[in-house]
């Protein structure tokens, strides 16, 4: 990625204009190689599809289900279509489900519609190539922290007749995971106005030693969802004896480790990082060289 091509997806970024800054990487990504199965329903009563990506001719291929951010208020599929392609050319199939937002929901909706997605995948990639065995949860922000609560969480899952160890594991691309107290009136309506129903919403609290192993990718220089996040619920892991690891990157912020996903010589090692996760036989196992330690870990 060059230099101005970033400074071109910022200011789009900043004018608000999410849908030509998505539309600019899906004009630019390739997908040699990549076969597409676009609006499949998943859940007829609310009218939620997804879109799977996969290699020509995957066979028991390792599978992502990636969950876009946003702030829980905005996003759609359709806008991730690159990322389901860079993942797909490099062997993964990757399912993007679209789930509902706030307002129209809260936390039991959006991540109740996520629950939904895991499930129809787990059931139903195989016809795509997709191994159900080696299913993997992913997310970007907010996608993140919904993933992460699929992984700790466990009732989240127990409600479609899931378990969060049913998962191989979890990657979160800079994900909120302990960001109590809350103070925007947006995220209270959300989350809840007792400090118990907030409680809720905070992966960190439900870490028992019954997850998938984790991999937490984080931007140093990220102000929107800071770093320590990622660190919380690194010790918590830790304390449970759970898999994890920690990669920081240096002088990224929290697009920027989004759009590292697209991958190209000049990217930071995001993509690969994903792909060894998810394509190791032992993919926690954790690689001292690769964690750094924060600038700024508040």
């Amino acid at each position: 990625m060059t230099r101005l091509f970033l400074v071109s997806l910022g200011a789009l970024l900043l004018s608000g204009c999410q849908s030509a800054l998505f539309g600019v990487i899906n004009a630019r990504q390739s997908s040699t190689g990549v076969v597409a199965h676009h609006d499949i329903v998943y859940d007829p009563s609310d009218g939620l599809a997804l879109d799977v990506y996969g290699p020509v001719d995957a066979k028991n291929a390792p599978v992502v289900v990636f969950l876009y951010g946003g702030s829980w208020k905005s996003g759609k599929r359709q806008w991730y279509r690159w990322v389901g392609e860079a993942l797909a050319s490099r062997g993964i199939v990757t399912v993007v489900p679209d789930y509902r937002l706030w307002p129209k929901v809260k936390l039991d909706g959006f991540v109740g519609d996520a629950a939904k997605a895991v499930r129809w995948t787990h059931d139903r990639v195989g016809t795509y190539g997709g191994d159900t065995g080696r299913v993997f949860v992913m997310g970007h922000s907010a996608g993140g922290h919904i993933a992460a609560l699929l992984a700790t969480d466990a009732r989240w899952l127990g409600a479609v007749g899931m378990k969060p160890r049913d998962l191989s594991g979890f990657i979160g691309l800079a994900g909120p995971y302990d960001f109590l107290p809350l103070k925007d009136d947006d995220f209270i309506d959300m989350f809840g106005h007792t400090p118990a129903e907030q409680a809720r919403s905070q992966p960190v609290n439900f870490v028992d030693g019954d997850e998938p192993p984790a991999l937490l990718l984080q931007g140093q220089d990220d102000s929107t969802v800071r770093p320590s996040n990622a660190l919380s619920l690194q010790r918590r892991y830790e304390a449970q004896g759970e898999s994890v690891v920690v990669k920081l990157y240096p002088d990224m912020g929290h697009m920027g480790i989004l759009f590292a996903l697209r991958g190209g010589k000049k990217a930071p090692p995001v993509l690969d990082d994903v792909v060894h996760f998810v394509g190791s036989p032992s993919p926690a196992t954790p690689v001292a060289a690769n964690v750094r330690t924060p600038r700024d870990a508040k």
